[in-house]
């Protein structure tokens, strides 16, 4: 399978701008032939845009979602639509499960070749450090999983990377990949080149972190997508410009190493 990381540029609450550039992704990335596109965490108006949350949330069913799911079916191409805010009242409205009947939530979707929603991920933890997150959104409660091209895909977003319990989740939910759309800024570099890797290597699994890259009034994205392997190998990584980021993923390849080096049957 070839999974592509859409490593966009992202500009602060300009959301019809950046989704027309994540479908011009998407679009370059099918072309190149990508099965799975990667878009980063909060794409539509960028993670430390925090005064534009509320005014551009949508439901699952909104306009961007919309948007995405038909460019995926044009394109016949998944697409994980890295994250949005996600008006929470409105999706319950629309008939969702939701984890709160109101509030906003960092919201993941996973598209597959029709555009039809596969999985929903709502960012579990949320950033407290020099940030508004945890004020301003709510919590998801729920390890989504989707069976796609020969593996079993989750999801977690950025802040997540630092609690490896939630990874322990996964496996037990037969993960063997998971894609983890990001913003991450200057200067945690080292932990960006860490945490991925740890969590690939720990959990025997592939690990792809997709990250934007732009400039916010406190904060720029360092970009750096990468994916790696289940022994923790870099399979295709970029610097901080916009970009493609893109590997060919074997799934027997993590049953092989799982059974090579069967750490996980040791967990007590």
């Amino acid at each position: 399978m070839q999974v592509t990381l859409a490593q966009i540029a992202i500009d602060a609450a300009q959301k019809t701008r950046n989704v027309k550039r994540a479908r011009a992704a998407i679009e370059r990335a099918a072309a190149d032939g990508a099965d799975l596109v990667v878009l980063p965490e909060l794409f539509t108006v960028g993670y430390f845009a925090f005064d534009s949350y509320a005014r551009s949330a949508e439901p699952l069913d909104g306009e961007t979602l919309t948007t995405i799911a038909e460019t995926a079916a044009a394109e016949n191409v998944a697409v994980l639509a890295g994250s949005f805010v996600e008006d929470l009242a409105a999706s319950a409205a629309a008939g969702f499960e939701t984890p709160a009947d109101d509030g906003l939530a960092n919201t993941a979707v996973f598209l597959d070749r029709a555009g039809d929603r596969r999985a929903v991920y709502r960012k579990h933890h949320l950033f407290g450090y020099d940030s508004a997150e945890q004020e301003l959104l709510t919590p998801g409660e729920s390890v989504g999983t989707v069976e796609f091209e020969g593996f079993t895909i989750g999801t977690t977003t950025c802040y997540d990377l630092r609690f490896p319990e939630l990874y322990r989740q996964l496996v037990d939910a037969g993960v063997t990949l998971t894609l983890v759309p990001s913003a991450w800024p200057y200067p945690r570099i080292e932990h960006w080149k860490l945490l991925p890797k740890a969590r690939a290597v720990e959990n025997l699994m592939y690990v792809a972190a997709a990250n934007g890259v732009g400039e916010f009034d406190d904060a720029t994205l360092l970009g750096r997508s990468t994916i790696y392997d289940p022994w923790g190998t870099t399979l295709a990584s970029a610097s901080d410009d916009p970009t493609l980021v893109t590997a060919t993923l074997d799934p027997p390849r993590v049953a092989e190493r799982r059974e090579e080096f069967p750490a996980l049957g040791d967990r007590r």
